[in-house]
């Protein structure tokens, strides 16, 4: 608790933001399920031939997981808070269809009958009986809905949509439990500050005669409910205004010049932040920082589409993973860049600098235990054990031709099981002995922390992953000057120097952005003047 505490007043200001992107898209997302679930609900709701296959659809997206509708939607919209409520409103929908045909079904035929029968027409049936009667239960759904929404928002940081899920996301890919805390913690009370305003909505709009007996329906408590909801809906008014308000300066405001992105793991963050510092140190350009977005795919991706300028990358991940090569044992580095930097200008009309100097291979590690036990030295030591370890590896990993099926190819390799993890889960799956061999990378932090033996890869099958940076051919031709600030880190990061920058963020809990800015300031690449411009 104390290291949350300590958090918060470190960060507050970071968190406050955070919070305020998260309560925007929630309400909009909402407001924008509101808009089309209630009229559609309405519509279909006495027409049963199409109110089936309607609710059918809405269930079968329901079923889908969420990170699938995320990869799906990608390519076609991009990432960022558009696909990201997108998303939600998918998600929304259901409740607040089934309860708007669940309510507007239960009403009894003869409450109908009798106002046909005193002459009101169909419009005034609807507004005047149908929905005053079925709004508790359309507001139920309407809760439900809400409060799925606030989870769901958090999902959105791997798209880079903002909202507390970039902390619960960035607190699991450094090992940070405080940081982690620090997102879910205000998720879970935003959740049910959340249920309980749409309970109160759900009172207010309520008629009165329908939550009081007679005997309670005295002029008193009469004005007394009125006045009470005039004050309730005054409050959700104004919260949606303040979102509107929101949204409208977040689209309207101050666009930057280009927009640096990140993939999620914890050196991809940090060397992110160093690049837009020095941009932004070196140059006048506006630089905009959507980091810790998802996977290879969802980074670039968001490149190709032009919702990012520019990433950092690793050779040997574009070489395979985004060109689709299959990795030839052996390939040197400078053979590497060369596919990677013809590939990528060919296919996709991007750019590729100088790398940083540090290569971040794949390795396969076990502990000092599994490996004296088994007596396991290189990879191909594993086949003496074939079928015997347990294997955990990155979902990624799971599927690349550079990863679990080309190495089993390779090597020849069998394992007992293959559980997938993210980011620092692998290490703590391997101390508590869920697993007996892991995936790492050369440089991870946590290598230094856990004393794990790295298996080498002695039939050198993984090719070279020297990370540097990828840009659009438009942005780099409309500012040339982003290659040349650049270039001061060329071959300027060794394999030791990274893996003590990771150390700093996963072990000892610091900031990767600071890490990143503390690494330029030291090795006098920008100074304290021109980062504060």
């Amino acid at each position: 608790m104390s290291g949350l505490i300590e958090y918060y007043s470190q960060q507050h200001e970071y968190v406050a933001t955070l919070l305020m992107s998260h309560i925007r898209l929630s309400i909009l997302s909402v407001a924008v399920a509101i808009l089309i679930g209630i009229p559609l609900g309405i519509l279909i709701s006495d027409k049963v031939k199409v109110q089936k296959p309607v609710l059918g659809i809405a269930n079968v997206v329901q079923a889908i997981p969420s990170l699938a509708i995320l990869g799906f939607l990608i390519p076609y919209m991009g990432i960022g808070s558009n696909t990201a409520i997108f998303m939600v409103v998918l998600y929304s929908l259901l409740p607040i269809l089934k309860n708007t045909c669940a309510g507007l079904a239960n009403i009894s035929p003869d409450v109908i009958e009798a106002a046909k029968g005193i002459g009101m027409t169909r419009r005034q049936v609807l507004f005047k009986v149908k929905l005053p009667l079925a709004l508790p239960v359309i507001m139920a759904g309407i809760r439900i809905s809400s409060v799925t929404a606030v989870g769901l928002v958090t999902i959105a940081a791997y798209i880079g949509a903002g909202g507390l899920g970039t902390l619960v996301i960035s607190g699991i890919q450094t090992d940070n439990s405080s940081m982690i805390l620090a997102g879910a913690f205000p998720a879970c009370i935003l959740a049910l500050l959340m249920d309980f305003v749409m309970a109160r909505v759900e009172r207010a709009v309520t008629p009165i005669a329908l939550r009081l007996s007679a005997s309670e329906l005295t002029p008193e408590r009469e004005q007394k409910e009125k006045k009470e909801r005039k004050v309730t809906l005054g409050t959700v008014t104004a919260l949606v205004c303040a979102a509107i308000i929101m949204i409208a300066a977040q689209y309207f405001g101050e666009k930057p010049d280009i927009t640096i992105g990140s993939k999620e793991a914890c050196e991809s963050v940090i060397i992110g932040n160093m690049l837009a510092d020095l941009i932004e140190a070196k140059t006048d350009l506006k630089v905009e920082r959507k980091m810790a977005l998802g996977g290879t795919m969802i980074a670039f991706e968001a490149l190709d589409q032009g919702e990012i300028d520019l990433y950092p990358e690793y050779t040997g991940t574009a070489y395979t993973a985004i060109l689709g090569e299959t990795a030839n044992p052996g390939m040197t580095k400078e053979e590497t860049y060369e596919e990677v930097k013809k590939g990528l200008k060919e296919e996709y009309g991007i750019d590729t600098l100088n790398n940083f100097g540090f290569n971040n291979t794949y390795v396969l590690a076990v502990t000092r235990e599994t490996a004296e036990r088994y007596n396991l030295e290189t990879v191909s030591d594993l086949i003496n054990v074939n079928g015997q370890l347990r294997l955990g590896c990155s979902p990624e990993f799971a599927v690349r031709e550079d990863g679990l099926p080309g190495i089993q190819e390779v090597y020849g390799l069998e394992f007992k099981s293959v559980h997938n993890f993210s980011g620092t889960l692998m290490y703590t799956a391997i101390e508590s002995g869920e697993v007996d061999v892991i995936t790492a990378f050369s440089t991870d932090g946590l290598l230094q922390k856990y004393d794990l033996v790295l298996l080498e890869d002695d039939r050198n099958f993984f090719p070279p992953y020297f990370m540097l940076p990828i840009v659009n051919e438009d942005t780099l031709e409309k500012y040339p000057e982003i290659a040349e600030v650049l270039s001061c880190l060329d071959e300027f990061i060794d394999d030791e120097t990274m893996q003590s920058m990771n150390y700093q963020v996963v072990e000892l809990g610091r900031d990767r952005a600071e890490v990143g800015r503390e690494f330029l300031l030291e090795n006098g690449l920008v100074t304290e003047e021109e980062l504060a411009r």
